[in-house]
């Protein structure tokens, strides 16, 4: 096992994304032919990767937002079950590459790439992307995750690029993203295709104080957009606030849902409920209204905690012809981090999975946490049933990625893969479930030498 860049601690204070499960490692390792509980399956060729905040060091540990620090990649290779090797590294923006001593480039790089991102993960065209929001730039990573630099990926000439929650249409190929810069009259509908290049970018009209779009939602002619209460100040940005210190709940700032052909063309918006709207699980078509399955929260919400939140996962059913939203809750407890069978992106689905929270973990093990909890969550929106796989009672996991079976027809012929913090050996096991036996032993579990803190989103980037 290698390891470099080895850092001092941050310190501890009363911050609790400084301690725990939040708390961030201190050295990048590389480590080869890890050792396996179970039996990887054989199928299985490609990385499992996970991004989250990772701070160097804090100067005000109290004052500590868990959003702003940098990115750190977590990653195992699979290949012909055996686990070849895990690696962790930081995104080396500049500020990284000085904190870490190492040369910083030669010639002068933009200042939209100055944040190390650390919302998420994605392949696409051949390349591995890490992925932020707000006008910071998503940066290339090579296939053993080192730095090749911030890129155009989503790039459109007037400072636009993709966001943390861009979404694949595996039908046709291309990434769609909804792409945001606090204060700017706009935001832009990207559409990027199987090669990596921008085909189209459509202008949607924004109220001053610019919304948090972290997310969306995708059918195969639609794209639904949110509007939320937690919104940028755009005084205190014209007065120098950076985007992180400049975003609060305004409870002036309706609750909207828009919607817009995929071809571009007029935004029609729908009055909704002031929610914050978190994640998007899937949306899809069914005759003349849009069916939408989301995680949202009611407000205030405070984006330096959030922990603190209760979502749940509802439906929102939108009438295409007159724009009434119905709103219908299909789990009540608490959970975020959904995710799905990537393939049905857009399209009708039956199944979800998503990451139980405090309140489920207090349930379920009757040991309540701070902020994430032990167990996941299968929702089967057909019958309108739940299974939770539960983990060791200290074992915080996050969010569990859909792997398919490529030999697999059902939405469900698969696995989920999930970083697990293994409590008997000190460090995290990556945990692979089948998806059809959710709350049976999983099929394998992969040692890793080191903790993974919780973080945010990742993806299964298959070699094929």
């Amino acid at each position: 096992m290698e390891k470099t860049h080895a850092r001092g601690s941050v310190g501890r204070a009363a911050n609790r994304y400084l301690e725990g499960d939040f708390a961030p490692v201190a050295e990048e390792i590389t480590a080869h032919d890890l050792a396996v509980t179970g039996r990887i399956p054989s199928e299985l060729n490609g990385r499992y990767l996970r991004i989250g905040p990772n701070p160097l060091g804090v100067e005000d540990p109290a004052a500590h937002i868990w959003a702003t620090g940098v990115g750190m990649v977590h990653g195992v290779r699979i290949r012909d079950g055996r686990a070849e090797w895990y690696r962790n590294r930081w995104v080396r923006s500049p500020g990284v590459l000085g904190a870490l001593g190492e040369p910083a480039p030669a010639s002068p790089v933009d200042p939209r790439a100055h944040y190390s991102p650390n919302v998420h993960v994605i392949g696409h065209a051949g390349r591995t992307f890490a992925l932020v929001e707000a006008g910071a730039l998503p940066y290339e990573l090579g296939y053993e995750l080192d730095t090749v630099g911030p890129c155009d990926l989503g790039a459109t000439p007037d400072g636009f690029s993709a966001n943390a929650h861009s979404k694949l249409d595996t039908k046709t190929g291309e990434l769609h993203s909804l792409a945001y810069i606090p204060g700017m009259p706009h935001a832009q509908h990207i559409v990027t295709d199987a090669t990596g290049v921008v085909t189209r970018a459509t202008n949607i009209p924004m109220p001053a104080d610019t919304p948090y779009m972290h997310d969306f939602a995708l059918t195969e002619n639609h794209v639904v957009l949110y509007d939320t209460p937690l919104a940028y100040d755009l005084e205190a940005l014209i007065a120098g606030a950076g985007p992180d210190s400049a975003i609060g709940w305004n409870p002036e700032h309706p609750g909207r849902l828009g919607v817009m052909p995929r071809s571009g063309g007029p935004v029609r918006w729908s009055e909704t409920e002031p929610a914050h709207i978190s994640h998007t699980l899937n949306a899809y078509e069914d005759g003349t209204e849009l069916v939408i399955d989301l995680i949202r929260a009611d407000g205030p919400v405070d984006p330096t905690d959030p922990g603190a939140v209760h979502p749940t996962l509802d439906r929102w059913t939108v009438e295409l012809a007159g724009g009434a939203v119905r709103r219908n809750r299909l789990d009540d407890r608490p959970q975020d981090f959904p995710r799905l069978n990537e393939a049905m992106v857009s399209r009708p689905h039956r199944y979800g999975y998503s990451a139980a929270t405090a309140a489920l973990h207090a349930r379920v093990d009757e040991h309540p946490d701070e902020s994430f909890a032990n167990a996941i969550v299968k929702h089967d929106l057909h019958r309108g049933t739940t299974e939770v796989h539960r983990f060791a009672t200290d074992a915080a996991v996050g969010e569990a990625v859909f792997v398919p079976d490529p030999s697999g027809g059902a939405e469900d012929d698969g696995y989920l893969m999930t970083f697990a913090h293994n409590p008997d050996r000190g460090a995290a096991d990556l945990v692979v479930l089948a998806a059809q036996d959710f709350t049976g032993p999983p099929v394998a579990r992969i040692h890793l030498p080191a903790r993974v803190p919780l973080g945010l989103h990742g993806s299964w980037v298959p070699d094929a």
